[in-house]
């Protein structure tokens, strides 16, 4: 196959085209709905028109039962992502197409790269700022060098406890669905292991002078909040000393279950061609990384490794309840981790740790797998362009991924960055 392939009938009607590749997701919309808007665009392109010939001559010899069993019988474009981001967020996500939505769950046992902005002083239920506020602690003592100490307890192999708004399983349902009916959890939440290969701080935001602004809906009722703050210890943490604070653990799960406090948003669990191995073939639950759908503007977090904007934030009632004090700091940080790590717990962790609260209020993704930003990625803009535009980039990176699957065999194994080693986890550690 020659260099020249993507240039050289890119629209013909022979070829078939599949495989994987990566789009930068934009904010604000789901990792499914990611996956309909490609579809979208594939179904009617020429590119794809081979494929779907195809796909209708292989339906076209199925028994009736094969038929009758098939859960989508619409005639489209076979699409699925290896792993799922909040809509918050922004970055890479994986997509197969065709054939290569069997090697997606690879991708979810991938080192992954990603940049996060922790704002202080706050707490919510989901970890994040699109949750609703559960408690606030004193911010005024957290400083650039107090961040960096406490972020030494979490490089290397830690122990993390995944959030309760997460798409994991107990018992065979899932978390965010015990949280929402307001049902005691089976089991407690485990800590599960993890690896942090990397993290470090890009930049310190002082409060008042950057975007980042708290989270302003409140859990429902008086008596959740006052619960919440009773389970959170804000004046515990307040009045004691550091060695007496760091023994302190800020745990809002049972307030949350208690509550039964409905979400607005529903969640992403339209995840389709992810699948879990362990599951019977009949059960084909889907396999998530803890998204939570939303709707309305979110602000990006801009390129990898550019400076955030300072802009003045509102000025934000003191947690003492006294008087207005300039906003609550902020940092951005960098990381790379494994498998099943949950950025927005790190967050929700670190503010413990400086003896405070913290959410995830920006978080993209950087690369995953052999995917990055800014090398081999595709811009979610593209695909409301001409086909003339997307198409050859598409076929491009289709056949790029195609040409390494032959040259390096199980492309479902990921390359870390420990010298190119391959790393093979087990399903039950995947997200």
């Amino acid at each position: 196959m020659t260099a020249t392939f993507f240039f050289k009938s890119a629209m013909s009607k022979s070829k078939i085209v599949e495989g994987v590749f990566a789009i930068n997701k934009p904010p604000g919309i789901s990792s499914a709905q990611v996956v309909r808007d490609l579809q979208k665009a594939f179904n009617p392109s020429k590119l794809f028109a081979p494929w779907l010939e195809a796909e209708k001559a292989n339906r076209s010899r199925e028994s009736h039962n094969q038929r009758f069993r098939r859960r989508d019988k619409r005639q489209q474009v076979k699409i699925g992502h290896g792993g799922t981001l909040d809509p918050l967020a922004t970055g890479v996500l994986i997509a197969g197409v065709g054939k290569g939505t069997k090697q997606l769950q690879g991708f979810l046992e991938c080192t992954k790269a990603y940049e996060a902005v922790v704002l202080f002083g706050v707490a919510t239920d989901t970890y994040d700022r699109e949750g609703k506020v559960v408690g606030r602690a004193p911010y005024a003592h957290v400083t650039r060098e107090s961040v960096e100490k406490a972020l030494a307890g979490f490089r290397g192999k830690i122990m993390q406890k995944p959030p309760l708004f997460s798409a994991l399983r107990i018992q065979g349902k899932r978390l965010y669905d015990y949280a929402r009916g307001g049902e005691d959890l089976p089991v407690e939440i485990q800590e599960r292991p993890v690896e942090v290969k990397q993290l470090d701080i890009v930049e310190w935001l002082d409060g008042g002078r950057h975007q980042y602004e708290w989270p302003t809906e409140e859990m429902r009722l008086e008596s959740e909040k006052t619960a919440a703050a009773k389970v959170l210890q804000i004046d515990a943490v307040k009045e004691e000393d550091d060695e007496q604070a760091n023994e302190k653990r800020l745990d809002v799960e049972k307030v949350l279950l208690k509550s039964g406090t409905k979400r607005k948003r529903s969640m992403d669990n339209e995840d389709d061609l992810v699948y879990d191995k362990k599951l019977r073939k009949d059960d084909p639950e889907l396999v998530m990384s803890g998204g939570l759908q939303s709707l309305g503007e979110e602000r990006e977090l801009g390129p990898p490794g550019r400076s955030s904007p300072v802009v003045p934030s509102a000025r934000v009632q003191s947690p003492t309840g006294s008087e207005a004090a300039p906003g609550p700091p902020a940092i951005k940080l960098r990381m790379t981790v494994t498998s099943g790590f949950y950025v927005r717990s790190l967050c929700h962790d670190l503010g413990k740790a400086v003896q405070s609260l913290a959410i995830m209020s920006e978080l993209i993704r950087t690369r995953q797998g052999d995917f990055e930003i800014g090398k081999n990625v595709l811009d979610y803009d593209d695909l409301a362009k001409d086909e003339d535009l997307w198409g050859p980039r598409v076929e491009k990176m289709l056949h790029d991924w195609n040409e390494l699957s032959v040259a390096e065999g199980d492309r479902t194994k990921c390359v870390t960055e420990d010298e190119h080693e391959v790393t093979k986890l087990r399903p039950e550690e995947c997200l």
